[in-house]
């Protein structure tokens, strides 16, 4: 028999993510599936990537596969290594998938196994399997989440309404208002996913359900501003507390502390609290950025002390520019 590279199939590189590897099927998948290809091998074409990620997309099997080795190269004659059928991972259970559908290579390394407990190609948004057992997930949705800053940092939970299309007993497709309790992780930082496993659309031919991922974004905050795990308040200070130091209240996401202000602070000079931002491994730090802010002039007694300090202080702003 002929040797395999399944990651030659799907056009993925050997340390390719799952993700990388799921959208490459999907993309090799909707070009050969038989019923809607019109290029000359297409029903083969579509068997040998399916086989392709019935392997690379279980952790076991890929394993399993990996332990060949890189050097070997597509077409070339292969035999199983001696006692390859007793290796961890070569056999799983079957799921009502014959082993027709699999090539002498794959049934000679897994034992003619068919599919294993996850039943499903995933992602192919509604484009049926081939007779004899391809059968392809429902289609994956994404949900737009905003979230406040505080639920970011403490996690919460949320009631979402999604509607999902569903086939009625007459084949008739309908739009269902389904109600779904959400856990929000605390750290979730602004653009993150969160995939919830088989909570997408249901499988028109009734096989699994794809897969829910909500996109978070974080809603601006009145004086927070965020930044991946780190985040910014901006502290005002008298030009009393720059000039001479002193200690000064924070608010932070996890309660008020006490910042050390140090003499003759600048305006726009940031004072690190670390681990005060969103939580994580690292957890992020929260930023006071320092503006001094002046006092109003607007009584006889303010203006008097603006002038008396213009005449004592000997200071020139603008002294760089000379």
């Amino acid at each position: 028999m002929q040797y395999k590279d399944y990651y030659q199939i799907l056009g993925v590189n050997r340390d390719a993510s799952e993700e990388v590897i799921k959208k490459a099927y999907r993309r090799l998948a909707r070009k050969y599936h038989p019923d809607v290809s019109q290029e000359a091998g297409a029903e083969e074409r579509f068997k040998e990537v399916a086989e392709a990620y019935e392997v690379l997309r279980d952790a076991e099997k890929r394993a399993a596969y990996n332990q060949l080795g890189s050097n070997w190269q597509a077409g070339q004659e292969f035999r199983p290594p001696p006692g390859w059928q007793g290796r961890s991972g070569a056999r799983t259970h079957t799921d009502g998938f014959s082993s027709r559908d699999f090539s002498d290579f794959f049934e000679s390394l897994f034992g003619g196994m068919g599919r294993g407990r996850h039943s499903g190609f995933a992602g192919m948004d509604g484009i049926g399997g081939i007779g004899g057992g391809f059968t392809s997930t429902g289609q994956d949705q994404k949900v737009a989440l905003e979230i406040t800053l505080e639920e970011a940092h403490h996690g919460g939970n949320r009631t979402l309404q999604l509607q999902t299309p569903e086939q009625s007993t007459d084949g008739r497709v309908l739009n269902r208002t389904r109600t779904l309790n959400v856990k929000i992780p605390a750290g979730v930082t602004n653009g993150q996913k969160i995939r919830l496993t088989g909570q997408g659309s249901a499988n028109m031919s009734g096989g699994p359900s794809g897969d829910l991922y909500l996109e978070v974004s974080i809603k601006p905050h009145h004086f927070y501003k965020v930044r991946g795990r780190d985040i910014s308040v901006e502290l005002p200070l008298a030009p009393w507390e720059a000039a001479l130091g002193c200690k000064v209240e924070v608010p932070t996401l996890g309660g008020t502390v006490t910042l050390n202000i140090p003499a003759n602070a600048k305006n726009g000079q940031k004072l690190r609290l670390r681990g005060r931002g969103l939580p994580g491994n690292p957890p992020g730090d929260q930023l006071a950025v320092l503006r001094i802010v002046n006092p109003p002039a607007d009584s006889e007694a303010a203006r008097e002390l603006f002038e008396r300090m213009e005449r004592e202080l000997p200071f020139n702003p603008r002294a760089h520019w000379h």
